[in-house]
């Protein structure tokens, strides 16, 4: 018997999917059949993680009717790796939900809005990672050190996260890119700019 494959992924341990859960929950109480979660902690630059490879596993056995995500760059944030995934989807005749993307990979426009949303996604990694880079050669020309962090402010924030978290903010970026960029929770960006505006 096939079954629905929800799959949940954080970029790292500061992080949880309660934003993700809600909408996928609603979705999977909608449905006939078993539902399945399949969760990650890991960066999406690669498609090597333990509860991907088991939902992959499964894929390949002909267990999994449907993967359903909350949007598209919790399963990758390469176009590479999501195209051949997409392809791999369809070969299999598995269908592809992205709840926030509106996606559904068995309908023309969904494949072609998939490819799309693929590009992006990287397009987003790689503009992100520039802005971090910018952000430490900034800091680093201003004679500022590694290492340490602020009192008050959580110990995993390095000095030089603290600095790249304010030129991020001051460039516009929202909290929720910052934190992901990061891979730190939003909380934590929120105390380390509340810690430099009382500072």
């Amino acid at each position: 018997m096939k079954h629905v494959a929800i799959y949940l992924r954080v970029s790292s341990a500061g992080q949880d999917t309660k934003s993700q859960e809600p909408d996928l929950k609603r979705w999977a109480d909608a449905q006939e059949g078993e539902v399945k979660w399949y969760r990650d902690t890991a960066t999406g630059k690669t498609m090597d993680r333990p509860g991907w490879a088991k939902l992959e596993a499964a894929i390949r056995k002909g267990l999994v009717a449907s993967v359903v995500v909350w949007r598209i760059d919790r399963l990758g944030r390469t176009a590479k790796g999501l195209t051949a995934l997409f392809d791999e989807l369809r070969e299999r005749k598995v269908n592809l939900v992205s709840l926030k993307d509106g996606l559904d990979l068995s309908t023309p426009a969904g494949r072609l809005m998939a490819n799309v949303l693929a590009s992006v996604a990287q397009y987003e990694t790689e503009v992100r990672g520039e802005r971090v880079k910018a952000g430490q050669i900034v800091a680093r020309k201003n004679g500022k050190r590694w290492g340490g962090s602020k009192p008050g402010v959580r110990k995993q924030v390095s000095e030089e996260k603290l600095r790249t978290i304010q030129l991020l903010k001051s460039k516009g970026e929202t909290i929720t890119a910052i934190a992901r960029t990061l891979g730190l929770s939003r909380p934590t960006i929120y105390a380390v700019l509340a810690s430099s505006e009382a500072s």
